[in-house]
């Protein structure tokens, strides 16, 4: 409806052109909202007041010739002005009805804009280093890139999701480290554990699965893994140094093939864990990218060289630096050390050429919050490789804070003493924690309460949307218990007989529902559609309590049984875009 008013107004400004009424000019940029109060209509327009001043005119004069010039049609009942120059737009009863047929027509695609009609986009979202179980931070960027994606894709974007599996680097040989020391212990050596390792059951848990197909194999005295090391920070020295030389001495000891077999064992348990629980979670994935990858296919060599080529590397102190600084971030980065090794940053520079490389359109980062300084280096990066920076989109979750009984649960991931997302799961359900984790903008903190997530009342939200779905499926099972039926075809026709207020606003709410998705892909925001839930989810609510359905009026029971069936089919949509299901029974 807001294309159809902004197409009438872009029509009445040419016309008005044409007859000179108006100067010459690009076309005008301005705006089509919904209103706030349906006292002032149901859309409104700022183009005159945006207009005005370039026309030399005032705005409400320039509003009523617009008001007078203005097409005809069926979908709009009146326009009037208001205020300094609004336009308000009152949609007709034709209008409104019509939502419901398109509704029903369109089904689960209602909402939905034609398939792939706008940009190509990977959305790259949790990419947790696969180093432990999935914590309730992690969930938080898992519910929020799912939905995201979701609703892109509804929004006509063709969507590929992306997980980055960091399986080359200094946390992993911690990982690997960790498990080594674990399996030791398994076989009765007596092991001093690091300051500085994972001390997760889930560790002891890959230790032993080692153990049960390598054997003794892997096992060396704890003088010979101990010897020459330099102290941890419990012992009066640096955890990490003293962790660094840990996994040293673990390769030297092992063998490289030995240390991958142990380094392998953690990688594949997590991963394998990560990918169990996120699909438990509802959430799926189209590529897990290795970081591996990038080094052995030739894409961090691919992407070094092409800084070099286009003159943004210099070498300082044997080490070759990116000139970050001339595109804007802080400081210039390094990208191959002294002794030849390619940080972290080089693999990141790779991921981001290679994803572009592979033909998409739009990157879309999903990170927490904690990595806010990304945003610059890797604008810096697309930069200096030849992208377009506005091509790039990061994305910041800011963290989750669980709470119980009005207490903060704490959380520890090194220490293994943290909530993980499938013990969330296990508490409150995947749909409150999915829906919970996304009805407050990605960009502001979560307090998420735990006890509010398991009750089973109005207060919760996710049990109020999924309760108004219920209850329009109860209708059809009463319906059915009464010995009548529901004739679609007879609703269709009776469709003129939906006059009452909350019809008409639940109306009202079903033809704004495109707008709702499509304001939520624009501004990565899924919070825009669960509070859309919960709008449509309250009015429903009234007006169930407020007007008899299944009333003996055949006619008029078929047309309001018209309309609860397309509430719920929405209901149904908008809880599909957040990975939540659907009840028909609660």
């Amino acid at each position: 409806m807001k294309e159809l008013i902004r197409e009438l107004v872009l029509q009445a400004v040419l016309d008005l052109r044409r007859d000179g009424h108006l100067p010459p000019g690009d076309e005008p940029v301005f705006t089509v909202e919904r209103t706030r109060n349906k006292q002032h209509g149901d859309y409104a327009c700022n183009a005159a007041m945006l207009m005005a001043k370039a026309a030399g005119r005032n705005p409400r004069e320039l509003a009523q010739q617009l008001l007078d010039t203005l097409p005809q049609s069926r979908l709009v009942e009146r326009a009037e002005i208001a205020g300094p120059g609004f336009i308000n737009f009152f949609v007709s009863p034709t209008c409104l009805i019509g939502s419901l047929r398109r509704v029903l027509e369109q089904r689960d695609r209602y909402g939905w804009q034609p398939e792939e009609s706008r940009e190509s986009v990977t959305v790259e979202f949790v990419s947790a280093n696969p180093n432990g179980p999935l914590h309730v931070g992690h969930g938080r960027g898992a519910a929020y890139g799912a939905s995201l994606a979701n609703i892109l894709e509804a929004y006509g974007h063709k969507v590929q999701r992306e997980y980055y599996v960091n399986d080359a680097g200094r946390q992993m040989d911690i990982l690997a480290a960790s498990v080594w020391l674990r399996y030791l212990e398994l076989g009765g050596v007596q092991v001093r554990f690091p300051d500085n390792g994972y001390k997760g059951d889930y560790v002891v848990e890959i230790a032993r699965a080692l153990r049960a197909r390598e054997g003794d194999r892997l096992r060396h005295p704890m003088f010979e893994v101990t010897d020459g090391l330099p102290p941890d920070e419990s012992q009066g020295g640096d955890k990490e140094t003293h962790v660094d030389a840990l996994i040293a001495r673990a390769r030297k000891l092992l063998g490289e093939a030995d240390y991958r077999i142990v380094f392998n064992a953690g990688l594949d348990w997590c991963l394998a864990d990560i990918k169990q629980d996120l699909g438990e979670f509802g959430v799926r994935y189209d590529n897990w990218f290795s970081e591996r990858s990038l080094a052995t296919s030739g894409a961090v060599s691919k992407a070094i060289e092409t800084l070099k080529s286009k003159g943004h590397m210099e070498e300082r102190d044997g080490a070759l630096w990116f000139k970050a600084t001339q595109f804007g971030d802080e400081k210039d980065r390094v990208v191959v050390r002294e002794n030849g090794v390619t940080t972290y940053f080089a693999s990141d520079i790779a991921y981001l050429l290679n994803k572009f490389d592979r033909g998409f359109e739009r990157a879309i980062y999903v990170f927490g919050a904690d990595h806010h300084g990304y945003i610059a280096r890797l604008k810096a990066a697309a930069q200096g490789l030849g992208v377009d920076p506005a091509r790039l989109e990061i994305q910041l979750v800011q963290f989750a804070v669980l709470f119980e009984k009005g207490e903060k649960v704490q959380m520890s991931t090194r220490a293994g003493q943290f909530v993980t997302l499938r013990q969330l799961r296990a508490e409150v359900g995947a749909d409150a924690a999915r829906f919970f984790y996304v009805m407050r903008s990605h960009d502001q903190h979560l307090d998420f309460d735990l006890d509010l997530a398991r009750s089973q009342s109005n207060d919760n939200p996710v049990y109020y949307v999924q309760y108004a779905h219920a209850r329009v499926c109860a209708l059809f099972r009463q319906l059915a218990e009464k010995g009548w039926s529901f004739n679609k075809a007879a609703g269709d026709a009776a469709r003129e007989r939906l006059v009452h207020e909350q019809e008409v606003a639940l109306m009202n709410l079903l033809l704004g529902w495109p707008e709702i998705v499509g304001a939520a892909a624009q501004a990565r925001s899924p919070q825009i559609v669960a509070n859309g839930l919960r709008d449509l989810s309250s009015a429903f609510h009234s007006y169930y309590n407020a007007v008899p359905i299944l009333v003996e009026d055949e006619t008029l029971r078929a047309a309001r049984l018209y309309l609860c069936k397309a509430v719920r089919q929405v209901l149904a949509n908008g809880l599909a875009l957040l990975g939540v299901s659907a009840p028909e029974t609660m």
